[in-house]
């Protein structure tokens, strides 16, 4: 399954930030920021639903996140 999120990510010194948390929560899962885009979207390709738990730990480093409709 792929997840899609608009976050308040604007720059790759915060994903640097991010990276070590994303992997330990997403380690068997491929993610990817697209920075480029006007939502800075977070997508996600992961078999298990990861949806609350990535919108917390961005939300506790201080980042908005919220899940995009299909």
């Amino acid at each position: 399954m792929v997840f899609v999120f608009k976050t308040s990510i604007s720059s790759k010194k915060t994903i640097k930030l991010l990276t070590p948390h994303l992997n330990k929560l997403l380690a068997d899962s491929n993610w990817n920021f697209d920075l480029e885009d006007c939502d800075n979207i977070l997508r996600i390709d992961s078999q298990v639903n990861i949806v609350k738990k990535t919108i917390e730990i961005l939300n506790d480093n201080g980042i908005k996140c919220e899940e995009l409709p299909e």
